[in-house]
């Protein structure tokens, strides 16, 4: 059992392993590491390697030392922090709100002295929901062994994990749904193919689309301008690799999705729409019914990432806590205290919030 780490330094030394996982990898990966993220993210403030694992499973790590301004993505501070901070909006009670406000100032004082942004992020595609190629359990440990002598003074978490790691700390991230649509039940399946509908209904075509600038506005508009900032900034470099489908209507791109498969499961990491059209055209219902088509079509699941839950509900979206898990039992005690703290207080405040409030 062998793990390797390969870097900017000796990256043309790494065989890549000959497998649609493997070349996948190494077409997205090969550019981030060799002319830096914010090429292709522009507030993915970080340094980018490949791990090696039994020359058969490539996974992403990103190594952070507390940069400021960065993705959630990258920054536990931002993510737990900055971000939940912006979600308080959906909160009606004024008083609920100053009074997490509160929590999270507190929260954010707790990240800084316990250094949370010092972390080593494994499996990290700079994306919302980063899958996993098909791995042994003792591979995970074989990671941790490696990267904590590696990198003595970070902390190591695993990203978008919905099971348990021997070894790690559970940290609470996010509410995702996963869809079945080749399974679930009719009553699911008439919903967004009803939605489905709709394109035809209102003019539009599905096609891949050929203009990158176009489809990072659509995600700007959505991502960046509706939800936060914080989300990862695309650029046109990045969104040209992806496997991408847009509606179009009379020459016009109006909304965009991208995708990709891992290990029997597709997510959506970019979406987008134009969200200066009327609501009821009913373009993210459209969009997640192409989605849930090609999954159905390939028998696949759609990890469905976070958001929209009653809608996604509505259509079989199962619910399930998103974790990072995180290995800090090398570190000195006031980081795995910090680390401790934090994942007891989200477990106890921030996940029963998730699910009143369909966060």
């Amino acid at each position: 059992m062998t793990v390797a780490l390969f870097t900017r330094d000796n990256l043309a030394e790494l065989r890549w392993p000959d497998t649609e996982d493997g070349a996948y990898a190494r077409d997205y990966l090969t550019p981030l590491i060799t002319e830096g993220p914010e090429e292709f993210v522009r507030n993915a403030r970080t340094s980018v390697g490949v791990l090696l694992i039994d020359d058969e499973v490539v996974l992403p790590i990103t190594v952070n030392d507390g940069e400021a301004g960065n993705a959630w993505v990258c920054s536990p501070y931002t993510h737990y922090v900055t971000y939940a901070r912006e979600e308080l909006r959906v909160l009606d009670s004024a008083a609920l709100r100053a009074a997490l406000g509160g929590a999270l100032t507190a929260l954010g004082a707790l990240c800084r002295w316990a250094e949370l942004d010092r972390v080593v992020l494994v499996n990290n595609w700079l994306l919302s929901t980063n899958l996993y190629p098909a791995m042994k359990d003792h591979q995970y440990g074989e990671v941790v062994a490696f990267l904590r002598e590696r990198f003595p003074g970070h902390a190591i978490g695993f990203c978008s994990v919905n099971r348990p790691i021997d070894g790690c700390l559970m940290v609470p991230g996010r509410r995702i749904y996963l869809v079945r649509p080749a399974e679930q039940e009719a009553r699911y399946r008439k919903r967004w193919r009803r939605d489905l509908r709709l394109i035809e209904r209102h003019g539009y075509e599905v096609v891949e689309p050929d203009d990158a600038a176009r489809v990072v506005e659509l995600y700007n508009l959505l991502y960046l301008d509706k939800y936060s900032s914080n989300n990862p900034q695309f650029t046109e470099r990045l969104v040209r690799g992806f496997s991408c489908l847009a509606l179009v209507r009379r020459g016009r791109i109006d909304g965009v999705l991208g995708y990709f498969v891992r290990d029997g499961v597709m997510t959506t990491p970019l979406l987008g729409y134009d969200t200066a059209l009327p609501q009821r055209l009913g373009l993210y219902r459209m969009l997640s019914a192409i989605t849930y088509q090609l999954a159905a079509e390939r028998g696949l699941v759609v990890n469905d990432s976070a958001g929209a839950g009653e809608f996604k509900r509505l259509r079989g979206g199962m619910p399930e806590i998103e974790y990072r898990a995180v290995h800090a039992d090398h570190l000195p005690w006031r980081r795995r205290a910090g680390w401790q703290a934090l994942a007891w207080l989200l477990e106890r405040i921030a996940v029963p919030l998730m699910r009143r409030f369909e966060v």
